[in-house]
Protein backbone atom coordinates (compact mmCIF):
# COMPACT_ATOMS: atom_id res chain seq x y z
CA UNK A 1 0.00 0.00 0.00
CA UNK A 2 2.85 2.35 0.76
CA UNK A 3 4.42 1.61 -2.59
CA UNK A 4 1.20 2.43 -4.44
CA UNK A 5 0.75 5.56 -2.27
CA UNK A 6 4.22 6.78 -3.13
CA UNK A 7 3.68 5.90 -6.76
CA UNK A 8 0.50 7.96 -6.92
CA UNK A 9 2.26 10.83 -5.17
CA UNK A 10 5.04 10.74 -7.73
CA UNK A 11 2.62 10.54 -10.59
CA UNK A 12 0.40 13.33 -9.30
CA UNK A 13 2.62 16.02 -10.72
CA UNK A 14 2.33 14.54 -14.18
CA UNK A 15 -1.46 14.59 -13.92
CA UNK A 16 -1.46 18.41 -13.69
CA UNK A 17 -1.89 19.78 -17.20
CA UNK A 18 0.98 21.60 -18.87
CA UNK A 19 -1.03 24.81 -19.19
CA UNK A 20 -1.29 24.96 -15.37
CA UNK A 21 2.51 25.00 -15.14
CA UNK A 22 2.73 27.68 -17.81
CA UNK A 23 0.01 29.73 -16.10
CA UNK A 24 1.73 29.36 -12.72
CA UNK A 25 5.07 30.34 -14.26
CA UNK A 26 3.42 33.38 -15.89
CA UNK A 27 1.85 34.43 -12.56
CA UNK A 28 5.23 34.06 -10.87
CA UNK A 29 6.85 36.28 -13.50
CA UNK A 30 4.09 38.88 -13.06
CA UNK A 31 4.62 38.89 -9.30
CA UNK A 32 8.35 39.38 -9.80
CA UNK A 33 7.67 42.32 -12.09
CA UNK A 34 5.09 43.80 -9.72
CA UNK A 35 7.11 43.30 -6.55
CA UNK A 36 8.71 46.62 -5.77
CA UNK A 37 12.37 46.71 -6.54
CA UNK A 38 14.05 48.92 -3.99
CA UNK A 39 14.71 52.11 -5.91
CA UNK A 40 17.02 54.87 -4.82
CA UNK A 41 15.43 58.08 -3.65
CA UNK A 42 16.46 59.70 -6.94
CA UNK A 43 14.93 56.90 -9.05
CA UNK A 44 11.70 56.99 -7.04
CA UNK A 45 11.43 60.75 -7.41
CA UNK A 46 12.24 60.55 -11.12
CA UNK A 47 9.46 57.98 -11.64
CA UNK A 48 7.00 60.10 -9.62
CA UNK A 49 7.94 63.25 -11.57
CA UNK A 50 7.60 61.43 -14.90
CA UNK A 51 4.15 60.13 -13.95
CA UNK A 52 3.08 63.58 -12.73
CA UNK A 53 4.20 65.20 -15.98
CA UNK A 54 2.42 62.52 -18.00
CA UNK A 55 -0.77 63.13 -16.01
CA UNK A 56 -0.41 66.88 -16.55
CA UNK A 57 -0.26 66.31 -20.32
CA UNK A 58 -3.30 64.02 -20.21
CA UNK A 59 -5.27 66.69 -18.34
CA UNK A 60 -4.65 69.31 -21.03
CA UNK A 61 -7.55 70.25 -23.28
CA UNK A 62 -7.08 68.60 -25.68
CA UNK A 63 -4.80 65.96 -24.11
CA UNK A 64 -1.19 66.00 -25.32
CA UNK A 65 0.64 62.78 -26.17
CA UNK A 66 4.18 62.50 -24.80
CA UNK A 67 5.40 62.12 -28.38
CA UNK A 68 3.85 65.54 -29.18
CA UNK A 69 5.24 67.29 -26.10
CA UNK A 70 7.51 70.29 -26.69
CA UNK A 71 9.33 72.87 -24.58
CA UNK A 72 6.21 75.07 -24.36
CA UNK A 73 4.37 72.26 -22.57
CA UNK A 74 7.32 71.95 -20.19
CA UNK A 75 7.32 75.70 -19.50
CA UNK A 76 3.56 75.62 -18.86
CA UNK A 77 4.10 72.70 -16.48
CA UNK A 78 6.76 74.63 -14.53
CA UNK A 79 4.46 77.64 -14.24
CA UNK A 80 1.61 75.36 -13.14
CA UNK A 81 3.81 73.96 -10.36
CA UNK A 82 4.34 77.43 -8.90
CA UNK A 83 0.94 77.26 -7.21
CA UNK A 84 2.31 74.46 -5.01
CA UNK A 85 5.53 76.31 -4.14
CA UNK A 86 6.75 77.14 -0.64
CA UNK A 87 9.32 79.83 -1.41
CA UNK A 88 8.26 83.44 -0.81
CA UNK A 89 9.26 85.56 -3.79
CA UNK A 90 8.81 89.27 -3.11
CA UNK A 91 7.38 91.36 -5.91
CA UNK A 92 9.16 94.50 -7.13
CA UNK A 93 6.76 96.84 -5.25
CA UNK A 94 6.95 94.95 -1.94
CA UNK A 95 8.69 96.84 0.88
CA UNK A 96 10.63 93.63 1.65
CA UNK A 97 11.90 93.20 -1.92
CA UNK A 98 15.61 92.48 -1.76
CA UNK A 99 15.63 91.66 1.95
CA UNK A 100 16.93 88.19 2.77
CA UNK A 101 15.10 88.09 6.13
CA UNK A 102 11.99 90.29 6.08
CA UNK A 103 10.83 91.39 9.54
CA UNK A 104 7.11 90.81 8.88
CA UNK A 105 4.83 88.79 6.64
CA UNK A 106 3.64 90.11 3.30
CA UNK A 107 1.19 89.11 0.59
CA UNK A 108 3.79 88.20 -2.04
CA UNK A 109 3.25 84.85 -3.73
CA UNK A 110 4.81 81.52 -2.91
CA UNK A 111 6.67 79.92 -5.79
CA UNK A 112 8.69 76.82 -6.51
CA UNK A 113 12.30 77.37 -5.52
CA UNK A 114 14.75 77.58 -8.40
CA UNK A 115 16.78 74.65 -7.05
CA UNK A 116 13.70 72.43 -6.96
CA UNK A 117 12.81 73.31 -10.56
CA UNK A 118 16.37 72.75 -11.72
CA UNK A 119 16.50 69.30 -10.09
CA UNK A 120 13.05 68.45 -11.49
CA UNK A 121 14.13 69.30 -15.03
CA UNK A 122 17.24 67.15 -14.61
CA UNK A 123 15.14 64.17 -13.53
CA UNK A 124 12.58 64.66 -16.30
CA UNK A 125 15.32 65.07 -18.88
CA UNK A 126 16.78 61.71 -17.87
CA UNK A 127 13.34 60.05 -17.64
CA UNK A 128 12.42 61.23 -21.14
CA UNK A 129 15.41 59.45 -22.66
CA UNK A 130 14.99 56.37 -20.46
CA UNK A 131 11.42 56.08 -21.73
CA UNK A 132 12.48 55.99 -25.38
CA UNK A 133 12.75 59.67 -26.20
CA UNK A 134 15.59 60.85 -28.40
CA UNK A 135 18.19 63.21 -26.93
CA UNK A 136 17.79 65.39 -30.04
CA UNK A 137 14.07 65.90 -29.40
CA UNK A 138 14.20 66.07 -25.58
CA UNK A 139 11.96 69.04 -24.65
CA UNK A 140 13.53 69.18 -21.17
CA UNK A 141 16.93 69.87 -22.73
CA UNK A 142 15.69 72.84 -24.74
CA UNK A 143 17.54 76.15 -24.63
CA UNK A 144 14.32 77.91 -23.67
CA UNK A 145 14.11 75.75 -20.53
CA UNK A 146 17.67 76.76 -19.56
CA UNK A 147 16.80 80.43 -20.16
CA UNK A 148 13.63 80.10 -18.05
CA UNK A 149 15.53 78.48 -15.18
CA UNK A 150 18.24 81.16 -15.31
CA UNK A 151 15.57 83.90 -15.20
CA UNK A 152 13.84 82.21 -12.23
CA UNK A 153 17.16 81.95 -10.39
CA UNK A 154 18.02 85.60 -10.99
CA UNK A 155 14.52 86.82 -10.14
CA UNK A 156 14.43 84.85 -6.89
CA UNK A 157 17.91 85.97 -5.93
CA UNK A 158 17.00 89.64 -6.49
CA UNK A 159 13.69 89.33 -4.67
CA UNK A 160 15.35 87.75 -1.66
CA UNK A 161 18.45 89.97 -1.69
CA UNK A 162 20.89 87.12 -2.12
CA UNK A 163 24.38 88.32 -3.06
CA UNK A 164 26.18 86.61 -5.89
CA UNK A 165 29.63 85.28 -5.14
CA UNK A 166 31.48 84.90 -8.37
CA UNK A 167 34.22 82.30 -8.44
CA UNK A 168 36.98 81.90 -10.93
CA UNK A 169 39.65 79.29 -11.41
CA UNK A 170 43.20 80.14 -10.53
CA UNK A 171 46.02 79.00 -12.81
CA UNK A 172 46.54 76.03 -10.45
CA UNK A 173 42.92 74.93 -11.00
CA UNK A 174 41.71 75.98 -7.57
CA UNK A 175 38.58 78.03 -7.12
CA UNK A 176 38.83 81.38 -5.43
CA UNK A 177 36.32 84.11 -4.79
CA UNK A 178 37.12 86.96 -7.10
CA UNK A 179 34.43 89.36 -5.98
CA UNK A 180 31.26 89.58 -4.03
CA UNK A 181 28.65 91.68 -5.64
CA UNK A 182 25.35 92.46 -4.04
CA UNK A 183 22.41 93.27 -6.20
CA UNK A 184 21.17 96.79 -5.60
CA UNK A 185 17.72 98.03 -6.49
CA UNK A 186 16.31 101.49 -6.93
Amino acid sequence: MSSSGSHSAEGSSSIIPLDYHLQHQHQHQQLQQQSPVTLSRYESQKRRDWNTFGQYLKNQRPPVALSQCNCNHVLDFLRYLDQFGKTKVHLQGCMFFGQPEPPAPCTCPLRQAWGSLDALIGRLRAAYEENGGSPETNPFASGSIRVYLREVRECQAKARGIPYKKKKKTPKGNLEESSTSSIHFS
